[in-house]
């Protein structure tokens, strides 16, 4: 019988119950695959306590790595015993499932299963947002928010392969070493500094050139503070809440903004997969380090969701099926 993690109610990591799930034959254009990873990422959280709403019960889980065990009918992107990679919404808490096998990318042989889950999601998230969304170039400014945690770490280190001076906000003394050691050239710990006098510092009372934000309504404000005239704030998480329509009156004119998500990044196979490569070439190449802070046994995932709120994890987090 085949395990996951299911969610019958919104609330806090002892929600997350360890039962039998009945998974069956792949349909036309699906594959059944067999998970060796899964990823953990802030969103998971936001759905386990009701913050987002989801139908239920449910299993949660945006990104994971495995083996394909069968196909349906029809399906031609995949083979059984391919190693893959894959994000969706929700699913992946789960020794195994099905899904539909457009949406599995093939992992190169250089990408171990706990990288390809680790970056399937976090990982894209900064390919779109720093090649996609911003065109980061040599040169350029950013600001960079959690820039200690999964898609963080991603974010510091690609944007210095690209040329740019990295600023980030961090929670903790060691997680700006971290950062630091991962291409963020001024970390900045926000429970202590402000960082809007650094953004000045750093820019001559410019402003950077692009500001990711994955906090939400703690920061949106002081992020389009610190963006230049013309230059872009990226917000794609809510960790702290979501913007309001009060916060959004009061985004400056002369400054970009746009809420993003990797699906709509990656909506035809075809992106899928040169998105893919393009974040797979960077590791391969040792630009970029999936960093794994921490793994759990997936029956653990109510520890690891304690963990993240608690801000006790750093880097990417996996969970072991």
């Amino acid at each position: 019988m085949v395990k996951a993690i299911v969610m019958h109610e919104p609330g806090g990591p002892e929600v997350l119950k360890w039962e039998d799930v009945t998974v069956g034959e792949p349909g036309t254009g699906e594959a059944r695959v067999r998970n060796t990873a899964v990823g953990l990422n802030f969103l998971d959280t936001l759905f386990r306590s009701g913050a987002i709403p989801m139908e239920l019960p449910a299993i949660l889980g945006w990104e994971a790595a495995g083996i394909v065990e069968a196909i349906g009918g029809g399906v031609t992107a995949v083979a059984p015993g391919m190693r893959v990679a894959y994000h969706t919404p929700n699913g992946c808490y789960a020794e195994e499932r099905l899904i539909k096998a457009d949406e599995l990318v093939p992992l190169p042989d250089a990408i171990s299963d706990d990288q390809g889950a680790a970056g399937i999601l976090k990982g894209m998230t900064a390919q779109y947002l720093l090649r996609l969304t911003t065109r980061i170039k040599a040169g350029d400014t950013v600001l960079v928010h959690a820039a200690a945690g999964g898609v963080g770490l991603f974010m510091c280190q690609w944007a210095k392969h690209l040329g740019a001076t990295v600023i980030g906000t961090v929670g903790t003394d060691e997680k700006a070493a971290l950062a630091k050691a991962h291409g963020c050239d001024h970390p900045v710990v926000y429970t202590r500094d402000d960082f809007l006098p650094v953004v000045q510092e750093v820019t001559g009372g410019v402003g950077c050139d692009a500001v990711y934000d994955s906090v939400g309504a703690d920061t949106i404000e002081r992020s389009w503070q610190s963006v230049r005239p013309h230059g872009t704030v990226a917000s794609f998480g809510m960790a702290s809440g979501p913007i309001t329509p009060e916060q959004l009156a009061k985004q400056p004119t002369d400054r970009y903004f746009i809420r993003t998500t990797l699906q709509a990044y990656n909506a035809t196979r075809e992106d899928l997969l040169a998105n893919a490569k393009d974040f797979f070439d960077v590791v391969e190449s040792g630009a970029v380090n999936v960093t794994v802070g921490q793994t759990f046994a997936l029956k653990y995932a109510a520890k690891a969701h304690a963990a993240l709120v608690g801000r006790a994890t750093t880097g990417s987090t996996v969970l072991k099926p």
